[in-house]
């Protein structure tokens, strides 16, 4: 039976733990994502319960306080949920491109790239004790005469100074305290495993990749891997090219794309399903293949995903969005995805309802 795009779609909802759901921990799910976007904590959440039979309310919040999670500037300079095991590859990746020695910033700082190691080194002394506010973290900084000139851009919000920190494996985001984002020395996590040479976190990452988000182009692998993380497509390319009989070519509707050699049975063995689910807006079903892959979302409708709208998949496919207004949720219907499914449709409701902890009304609007 040839490999169509429905099978292999198929064949990823049950990798993403959609189909059918999970019961990895809390740890086990953002693991298998390899990242989850941390810009909103109640759409995280709500990602993680979705692929979680059992869950519970505050569960990714506990994983973050007591080291299971860690929150860091990632993918895109956005911040993201990791495992600490994992964090290392990509942070590995991240740092590759060593944007902090570029002109523009060693002009706009005042910071040589000689001056980064004591930066580094005074950035975990100050954490030592644990975990402070920007403003704590700012003047602590500022108190050695060569580094003052950095109180103000910490203080102000400017995060493009401490992304480097992150990337470097120095400190991610600590517990908010009264509302506000703290900063924790990484190595002070007991699962943190350091970051490994990028040349050796390459594979690794293109492996988790292709479990979670395969079958998929080198293309696909360079809008994660290098769009993303600025390691750059040459570097994608070669990793790919080093992993050799790890991986496999298939053809998917006329379409020459990679998959991870040890899976390639499973996803032969996978056949097209029409299941629904109901996900949050930016979640990584449409983020790890990007926006821009047609087969997941169809290109006429490309802007309301990349704003962040709700979502309804069908069979993977991004075939509607939702609004939730109290108990009330509007299922709006794409026209192009065929006729409702309102069965599938209104139990995924019920199952969304059971994880917010509401009985919800809804209502279909074809568009």
């Amino acid at each position: 039976m040839p490999l169509t795009w429905a099978r292999a779609l198929a064949w990823r909802l049950e990798q993403q733990l959609l189909a059918p759901v999970g019961d990895l921990p809390v740890e086990g799910v953002v693991a298998r994502l390899g990242a989850l976007p941390a810009r909103s904590s109640e759409a995280a959440e709500l990602a993680v319960r979705l692929r979680r039979v059992s869950s519970a309310p505050g569960e990714v919040t506990d994983a973050l306080n007591d080291g299971r999670l860690l929150k860091t500037y990632a993918f895109r300079g956005a911040t993201h949920l990791m495992t600490p095991e994992d964090a290392g590859t990509y942070l590995a990746l991240r740092a590759a491109s060593r944007m902090w020695e570029l002109p523009s910033w060693q002009e706009y700082y005042g910071l040589a790239p000689s001056d980064w190691p004591d930066l580094c080194a005074v950035v975990r002394e100050a954490l030592a004790d644990g975990p402070l506010t920007r403003r704590q973290l700012a003047d602590t900084v500022a108190a050695v005469p060569r580094f003052q000139q950095l109180r103000t851009p910490v203080v102000e919000g400017n995060d493009t100074l401490l992304k480097p920190l992150a990337w470097q494996g120095v400190m991610s985001f600590g517990p908010t305290r009264q509302g506000r984002s703290t900063f924790a020395r990484l190595e002070d996590n007991p699962r943190w495993a350091g970051i490994p040479d990028v040349d050796d976190a390459g594979p690794r990452a293109v492996r988790a990749y292709l479990h979670a988000y395969g079958p998929a182009s080198v293309d696909r692998l360079g809008y994660w891997l290098a769009d993303g993380l600025g390691a750059g497509r040459r570097r994608v390319r070669s990793w790919v090219a080093a992993l050799g009989d790890e991986l496999t070519e298939v053809d998917v509707d006329g379409e020459d794309v990679f998959v991870l050699s040890e899976d390639l049975d499973a996803l032969r063995a996978t056949d097209a399903n029409a299941v629904v689910r109901l996900l949050p807006g930016h979640d990584q079903w449409v983020l790890g293949p990007g926006t821009a892959d047609p087969h997941v979302v169809p290109p006429a409708r490309r802007a309301l995903v990349t704003g962040g709208a709700n979502l309804v998949v069908v069979g993977g496919v991004v075939s509607g969005t939702w609004r939730l207004i109290g108990d009330d949720i509007t299922l709006s219907w794409f026209g192009e995805a065929g006729p409702v499914p309102w069965g599938a449709l209104e139990e995924d409701v019920v199952r969304l309802g059971a994880v917010l902890g509401r009985r919800l009304r809804p209502e279909v609007v074809e568009q």
